[in-house]
C-alpha cells in the first residue's frame, strides 16, 4: 500500500550533521528497534545481517531464523515482487514506499508485515522497518464475517416477509390489518375485499364503515377485549350490507405502532369464498410467465400452463397431457431421475440447472424448482421452470444458492444445485465481500485495497468492473 509523499522540507532533517552528531550506532539501533515492530539490517545483496523486534506480539515468531538468509527467500511467492521493489527504491530520494508482504509460518496463517526500506550508508547496507498487520487482518476477517452474517440475516428476513405476504394473499379467511389509533384499515387480503366490499379496495377506510350501525357497540367491545387480553372471543356482527359475519380480533405491535388483526368468516363457513379464491389462483397460475407443470408419480404430465407450452413449442395442452416430462426436460433422463430423487428426499428443490429441448429443436438453459404433493391415493409433483439468466451474487441468499455454512449443508445442496454453479457463485460472493471490505478499510483507496488483497492493479480493476463496484473511467 502506498503512502502520500510528505510536504517538501519535512522528508529529511535540515542539518543532521549537527542535530544528530552525538548519536552513536547503539543509539540509532535503539531508536529503530523501539519505533518499529520489526527491523532488519540487510547487506547490498539483500542478505539479513541483523534483526530487532520492538513488539511483544512478534517475540514468539522466531524471526532470528532469518539471519543469514536473503530477505526475498523469507517471504511467500506473491510477495517477492514487493521485496524487489523495496530494494530498488531503498536508495531513492523520493518519498518512502510501503509494501505489505507475508512471511510463511510452520503453523497457522502467514505473518503479514508492512515494510519500508532505506539505504543508510556508503556501505550499501539497507534497514527495513516493519509494522505487524495481524491486528488489521483480524479486523478484516471480523468485518467479512459480520457482513456475511448480516447478509444471511437480511435474506432470512426477506424470506419470512415473502412467506407472510404469500400466506396473507392466499388465505381463504378474510383478514384485515387495522391501525389501532385511527381505526382505519391498513391492509386487507383478497378474501376480505371479496367478502366485505365485493372487490372494492378497503385500504384507508374506517373499520366502523364496514359494519352496520347496530353492530357498533359489539365491534367496540370486540376491540376493547382484544386490547386488554391480546385477543378476543368470536362475536357475531352485521356487515354494512346486512349480512352476518363471525369476527375475532388480536393485537400486535410493529415499529412501535399497535395494530388489530381482525378475522371475518361467514356463519356457514367459507366454502364460497374458498371456491372463488381457488379460481383466482388457477387464473393466476395459467397466466404466470414461468412454466408450471403438474405430473403424477411416473412423471407423466397431468396439466401445464401456457408458458410451458410456449417453452416446449406445443400448441395445446392436450399435446402434452400424458407425456413423460423428461421428453422435453433434461440433458438426458439422468437429470430428471436426480431431480425427482431429490424432491422425494427433501420435499422440494430450488433452482436445479438443466436444459429444455423444444419440440422443434429449440434448446434453452433453465432452472427448475420442484415440490412433492402426496395425496391419500396418489403422489403428484409440481415443477416451475424458468429461463436461466446470469445472476449477480449479492448477499448471501440473494440471486443464487444460499452460501453453505457447513459441510453438512453443502451436502444437502447436492442434487438441488449443480456443482459448477454452487462453486462459482460461492466464490463470487466471498470475492466481492473481500473487495468491499478492503475498499472500506482503505477509505476507497483502490491502490491500497489492491495491495491489501495481494492483487495487481489491472486484476483489481477488472474485478471492480465485474462486480460493478465504484465508478471507473475510460483510463481505469
Amino acid at each position: 500500500m502506498d503512502t502520500p509523499p510528505a510536504p517538501e522540507g519535512l522528508r529529511r532533517f535540515r542539518a543532521p550533521e549537527t542535530s544528530l552528531a552525538d548519536v552513536d550506532a547503539a543509539g540509532a539501533a535503539r531508536l529503530i528497534a523501539t519505533t518499529n515492530d520489526l527491523a532488519l539490517v540487510l547487506d547490498g545483496d539483500g542478505v539479513i545481517e541483523d534483526v530487532a523486534i520492538g513488539s511483544a506480539e512478534l517475540e514468539g515468531e522466531d524471526c532470528s531464523r532469518w539471519l543469514g538468509r536473503r530477505w526475498i527467500d523469507t517471504v511467500t511467492v506473491e510477495s517477492r515482487e514487493k521485496i524487489e521493489a523495496l530494494m530498488r527504491h531503498a536508495g531513492s530520494d523520493d518519498a518512502r514506499i510501503w509494501r505489505q508482504v507475508n512471511h510463511p509460518r510452520s503453523t497457522g496463517p502467514d505473518l503479514p508485515i508492512l515494510y519500508s526500506a532505506v539505504d543508510v550508508g556508503r556501505s550499501g547496507r539497507i534497514v527495513a522497518v516493519g509494522r505487524d498487520l495481524r491486528g488489521v487482518a483480524s479486523l478484516q476477517r471480523k468485518l467479512v464475517d459480520a457482513q456475511a452474517a448480516m447478509e444471511r440475516e437480511y435474506a432470512h428476513l426477506r424470506s419470512a416477509e415473502t412467506r407472510y405476504r404469500l400466506l396473507f394473499q392466499i388465505a381463504t379467511e378474510a383478514v384485515l390489518v387495522v391501525d389501532a389509533a385511527t381505526r382505519r384499515v391498513s391492509e386487507a387480503n383478497p378474501s376480505a375485499t371479496e367478502l366485505v366490499a365485493s372487490g372494492t379496495p378497503l385500504n384507508g377506510r374506517s373499520l366502523a364503515q364496514l359494519f352496520s350501525p347496530e353492530s357498533a357497540g359489539a365491534l367496540e367491545d370486540l376491540l376493547a377485549a382484544a386490547r386488554t387480553a391480546g385477543r378476543s372471543d368470536e362475536a357475531r356482527l352485521k356487515l354494512a350490507d346486512g349480512r352476518d359475519a363471525l369476527a375475532s380480533a388480536s393485537v400486535f405491535r410493529q415499529e412501535r405502532v399497535t395494530h388489530f388483526l381482525v378475522r371475518l368468516t361467514p356463519p356457514g363457513g367459507g366454502a364460497t369464498t374458498l371456491a372463488a379464491s381457488r379460481r383466482r389462483v388457477l387464473r393466476v397460475v395459467e397466466r404466470l410467465p414461468d412454466a408450471l407443470v403438474v405430473t403424477d408419480s411416473d412423471r407423466r404430465i397431468l396439466t401445464a400452463n401456457a408458458a410451458f407450452l410456449d417453452l416446449v413449442q406445443l400448441a395445446t395442452e392436450e399435446q402434452a397431457r400424458g407425456e413423460p416430462l423428461d421428453r422435453w426436460l433434461g440433458r438426458s433422463s439422468v437429470d430428471c431421475n436426480v431431480l425427482v430423487a431429490s424432491v422425494r428426499e427433501h420435499g422440494s428443490v430450488k433452482r436445479f440447472g438443466t436444459l429444455v429441448q423444444g419440440e422443434y429443436g429449440l434448446t434453452e438453459e433453465v432452472e427448475v424448482s420442484a415440490v412433492i404433493a402426496p395425496e391419500a391415493e396418489e403422489t403428484y409433483f409440481g415443477f416451475t421452470i424458468r429461463s436461466a439468466t446470469p445472476r449477480a451474487a449479492s448477499v448471501l441468499g440473494i440471486g443464487g444458492p444460499e452460501l453453505p455454512h457447513s459441510v453438512a449443508q453443502m451436502k444437502e445442496l447436492v442434487g438441488r444445485v449443480s456443482l459448477k454453479e454452487l462453486v462459482r457463485e460461492t466464490t463470487d460472493v466471498i470475492e466481492k465481500l473481500c473487495i468491499e471490505a478492503a475498499l472500506d478499510l482503505t477509505g476507497d483507496n483502490r491502490a491500497s485495497a489492491a495491495e491489501m488483497l495481494g492483487l495487481s492493479r489491472q486484476s483489481f480493476y477488472a474485478k471492480l468492473r465485474r462486480y460493478g463496484l465504484g465508478d471507473l473511467d475510460h483510463e481505469d
